[in-house]
């Protein structure tokens, strides 16, 4: 890999972003982190063994419109970005011996990402059909098993989901930036080349996330 110190993943909610940024990792010997874990909007809203749902996290799927939740989760985003820029910035022009850096996590808007000056980065955004979406969401919330108030916050954050995978893609495609299908039957290894070819064609083009 051509100089690059900093990989970043993008993409929408179930899309396999851990995954696939974990395997890009270990295939650079590079830490991977998420932007969930530097402050998270409010979580999946549906229960498995290890979660309850929160009334906060009900309440914010249950009362909120479609269009409002997406300016929820935008402006959440935006409030962390200047943390982000700062890590990939650290981690982008630190020391030659420091450890390089995957970063995945749905706060990677494209058009933030886009207005990056920073060398030895590269990006990018991992999409799916929403059909897949959909059946991801519902096997990890065992939709057809629950009841039907547990269905409504479901299907508003599939609803979230997809509209925003479609918002990203619009974005993605305008400034001519890195997309990814995951679709396709392929594994997390198959896909994490896919990834790694388009992190060395920007490095062998001279260009960084931004595409300059």
């Amino acid at each position: 890999m051509r100089d690059v110190r900093v990989v970043l993943i993008g993409g929408t909610s179930n899309v396999g972003k851990s995954t696939i940024a974990q395997v890009v990792a270990e295939r650079l010997g590079f830490e991977c982190l998420s932007t969930d874990a530097m402050a998270r909007h409010p979580g999946r809203p549906w229960r498995t063994s290890e979660w309850e749902v929160p009334a906060h996290v009900a309440e914010h799927y249950g009362s909120l419109t479609v269009d409002e939740l997406i300016t929820s989760v935008l402006d959440h985003y935006d409030r962390l970005w200047p943390r982000i820029e700062e890590l990939i910035t650290a981690r982008a022009t630190g020391s030659r011996g420091s450890t390089g850096l995957v970063l995945e996590g749905s706060a990677l808007w494209p058009v933030r990402v886009a207005g990056l000056q920073v060398p030895h980065t590269a990006a990018a955004w991992l999409t799916i059909d929403g059909t897949h979406v959909r059946a991801r969401v519902h096997a990890a919330g065992r939709y057809h098993a629950t009841a039907d108030e547990e269905r409504v916050l479901m299907d508003k954050f599939l609803a979230r989901t997809e509209r925003y995978q479609t918002l990203m893609i619009e974005a993605i495609d305008r400034l001519g930036l890195a997309r990814i299908d995951v679709g396709g039957g392929r594994s997390a290894e198959e896909l994490a080349d896919t990834v790694l070819a388009a992190v060395d064609a920007q490095t062998a083009l001279g260009r960084s996330s931004t595409g300059r």
